[in-house]
């Protein structure tokens, strides 16, 4: 082989250039750094045949007499600097991808673009033997004009330069540019690529995004911030407008406690006055789910403080009834009661209140009676494990104590006033004729009753212990330590 190699140098370079070639093309990028490894070891091999048959690359390509031999030496030489500028591209690449990993793409781009350039303008030296001096100074000009002509793109290039070395956003961030939301999913030399939350893809150029507000979502990464606008009645006082939505907010499981969500006077407009509720949940995801929740909470807690959003406020004035027979009005159980029958149910409700920390229905407790909530928050506590956790909050319109009611069945958890509470109460033996006479709030109860035993059971239930798998090392480990 090494004769054969000493024999035919060229057809060996060329070969080995290829073969360098379907190596990178088959090995999986899984493997990087077997690439890597494969690479470095054919070009020390593509330049010991160079240099070994005289082909130095700092030097003119020899064979002047014969001029295609001339000819392929020239080109194999000028192949050994872009394979060397390639070469270094790749193992600095490398090297960078472990320290700021794919962040710094852009860079690795330019510093490749630079050293191909260096690398040619060196072969043209070297190998060419043509007036660098000349060749940099036509390069200039031509430099000039191109830059004019691509001005708004080298303004892309180097704003990306700057968003890649200040790092406002890194790829998966969940950012706004400028009212344009989504999460990061691409940054090249030009733009910087969204997935809004659409499913969209939005392109937006690195010169716009360096000018532009950013608001970075994922910073701090355990802290997501949402608000809610609400309007309401003009004529509601301000203080019973704040005091329902901070009810609302409490019963908000999924707001962080730390830091605090706030409500906030926003603006009085010609029609109503809006009020803002701001606060923080842990992962982007619940954004929009919580968003829901509490515009729903909000909306119950005012409703049942006698204040109605603008949206909802009805153009006649609705007739004035109690307020127990309000409650009936708006509970998804009893609103299918006939006008005669909310009169009657209401006059054989009872209003309780309970201070914050006050128990409502304790768990073991059979209960003989029906509790709507009219306002305040209810915390549910579960016991597992001989721990006591909190396992959900009830609002305006819930009920407590249907296990009792339909089939004597002990409450499975502590029903307690997380806030000032006030709720209704109805007794089993007015509240069990109702249900005989009326299947669809007795069946609607059954239902509310079933899903709340199956998500309690759900739960408390304890979670398999999965078996550890005892091997050799683990068996000898234990003989050793015995």
């Amino acid at each position: 082989m090494p004769s054969f190699i000493s024999e035919h140098p060229m057809l060996c370079a060329l070969a080995l250039i290829l073969i360098d070639i379907a190596v990178w093309r088959l090995i999986s990028p899984q493997l990087a750094n077997w690439k890597l490894g494969a690479r470095l070891v054919i070009f020390a091999v593509y330049s010991a045949v160079l240099f070994n048959d005289g082909m130095n690359p700092m030097q003119i390509a020899p064979y002047g007499e014969h001029t295609a031999m001339h000819l392929a030496a020239t080109a194999l030489q000028i192949g050994w600097w872009l394979f060397a500028a390639r070469t270094l591209t790749v193992l600095l690449g490398a090297l960078m991808m472990q320290r700021v990993g794919h962040t710094g793409r852009l860079l690795q781009d330019l510093m490749g673009a630079v050293i191909f350039l260096i690398a040619i303008i060196a072969a043209m030296a070297y190998v060419l033997d043509l007036p660098v001096k000349g060749v940099l100074a036509t390069s200039g000009a031509v430099a000039i004009i191109v830059g004019l002509a691509l001005q708004s793109t080298l303004s892309d290039v180097f704003s990306g330069i700057v968003l890649n070395t200040t790092k406002p956003y890194q790829l998966d961030d969940w950012i706004s540019i400028d009212g344009t939301e989504g999460r990061v999913t691409d940054i090249d030399w030009r733009a910087t690529r969204l997935q809004t939350s659409q499913g969209s893809l939005a392109v937006i150029p690195n010169s716009l995004a360096a000018k532009a507000k950013i608001i970075n979502f994922s910073r701090p990464a355990d802290m997501f911030g949402l608000a809610v606008s609400l309007q309401v009645s003009p004529h509601a006082r301000p203080q019973t407008v704040i005091e329902a939505l901070e009810r609302a907010m409490q019963g908000c499981r999924p707001l962080l406690a730390k830091p605090a969500p706030s409500v906030a006077f926003k603006a009085s407009v010609s029609g109503g006055v809006e009020y803002e509720i701001s606060g923080f949940v842990p992962a982007m995801a619940l954004k929009r789910e919580v968003r829901n929740q509490l515009y729903d909470l909000a909306f119950r807690h005012l409703q049942a403080a006698g204040v109605g959003l603008l949206s909802a406020t009805e153009s006649s004035a609705p007739p004035a009834m109690s307020a127990a027979r309000a409650l009936l009005e708006r509970s998804s159980i009893f609103s299918t009661l006939r006008q005669e029958e909310k009169e009657t149910f209401s006059q054989n409700m009872v209003q309780h209140t309970y201070r914050s920390g006050e128990m409502i229905l304790p768990a073991g407790e059979v209960s003989d009676h029906l509790f709507i909530i009219e306002s305040g928050v209810v915390s549910v506590m579960l016991t597992k494990a001989g721990h006591k956790f909190e396992a959900g909050r009830m609002g305006p319109g819930e009920v407590i104590g249907e296990a009792g009611i339909l089939s004597d069945q002990a409450a499975l958890a502590d029903f307690s006033a997380k806030t000032f509470c006030t709720a209704y109460r109805i007794e089993k033996e007015f509240l069990t004729p109702c249900l005989d006479a009326r299947h669809d709030i007795s069946e609607s109860m059954k239902a509310l009753l079933d899903y709340r035993l199956h998500a309690a059971q759900a739960l408390i239930e304890e979670s398999p212990v999965v078996p550890v798998k005892k091997g050799f090392l683990q068996w000898l480990r234990k003989r050793h330590g015995g």
